[in-house]
């Protein structure tokens, strides 16, 4: 990535439309000159957290990859589907096993500028509210405005930019 401009980690926990959100916001983040990466959650093999499976070898080296592709990227926007009113499952598997490895469990999401975004079937603002109230509870700084989208109410490009404007104004907090 080009180190003069923003970097970004776009984060989705669905292969349908909230990839095709992340995607939109990659390609309206390079107009905003900033450089995006996709993380793909349906794309990760790694079990269910369970502590006495921790100390696997290689369930450890997946997770360390994907710990260290987080940390080196400032700021996250989160594109995730409602599940049964909350957070999908593959996101809270993986907060899960992100926070168990560094000593403080907050390490990775202490100070960091997070943005959220949903396309889902109903409203998304219980998933939306789970995520904030857990997102902080990390530490993370989670952007005021959020982008709650479905098919009658599709994402607007102006949504999009204004989410990223606002996320790459904040500055990382040194903790």
């Amino acid at each position: 990535m080009n180190s003069s401009k923003k970097q970004l980690l776009v984060i989705t926990a669905s292969n349908g439309e909230n990839l095709s959100l992340a995607k939109r916001f990659i390609s309206l983040g390079a107009k905003l000159q900033i450089d995006g990466e996709l993380l793909d959650l349906t794309t990760l093999d790694f079990p269910v957290y369970n502590p006495r499976k921790q100390a696997e070898i290689d369930i450890a080296h997946n997770i360390k990859s994907i710990y260290e592709q987080m940390s080196s990227i400032p700021y996250w926007v989160i594109c995730a589907p409602e599940y049964n009113g909350s957070i999908p499952p593959l996101l809270s598997n993986l907060i899960a096993w992100l926070s168990v490895q560094e000593k403080d469990f907050r390490h990775l999401f202490n100070g960091r500028p997070i943005a959220m975004a949903s396309v889902s079937g109903g409203g998304c603002m219980e998933l939306l509210l789970s995520m904030r109230i857990q997102l902080t509870h990390l530490g993370a700084q989670v952007v005021g405005r959020q982008l709650a989208s479905n098919s009658k109410n599709l994402a607007k490009d102006e949504s999009i930019e204004d989410i990223l404007r606002r996320l790459i104004q904040m500055k990382p907090l040194e903790v």
